[in-house]
């Protein structure tokens, strides 16, 4: 199984971003965790902050299921909820703090409804419990 992790705008800051929201690892340290316990999946990790360029990617259709964590764009991207909506694969969408403990604009997604399932508060492990959902 292929399986595209998307992670949106600020992302490619974890392990330095406000740790102790994000937690100190970095996702391509993550990443290469996640590929020694699911040897059997190609798992591509792909992050952008600009929200065309995660639209495109996604439009790639070069994967069997979707993780993403869509960042800021949770909360007011219909532009990337209409394109999730046009995926027929799976599809989970993470957070890794939990959205309902933090600002009020946070606690809202756009997104979600466009999923098949979310995952929010389990940290850096939020991604790894999404792929075993796709199992």
């Amino acid at each position: 199984m292929k399986v595209l992790i998307i992670n949106g705008p600020n992302l490619n800051l974890l392990g330095t971003r406000e740790p102790e929201i994000y937690g100190s690892v970095s996702m391509e340290d993550y990443l290469e965790k996640l590929k020694s316990e699911f040897t059997s999946y190609e798992l591509k990790s792909y992050q952008s902050n600009i929200e065309g360029e995660l639209i495109n990617r996604l439009q790639e259709d070069d994967f069997d299921a979707v993780v993403i964590n869509p960042g800021a764009f949770t909360h007011y991207s219909y532009a990337i909820a209409d394109c999730l909506k046009n995926i027929q694969k799976p599809k989970v969408e993470v957070h890794i703090s939990n959205i309902y403990k933090r600002e009020e604009f946070r606690q809202k997604s756009v997104t979600a409804a466009c999923t098949d399932a979310v995952l929010s508060g389990f940290g850096m492990e939020g991604y790894r419990l999404a792929i075993l959902s796709l199992k």
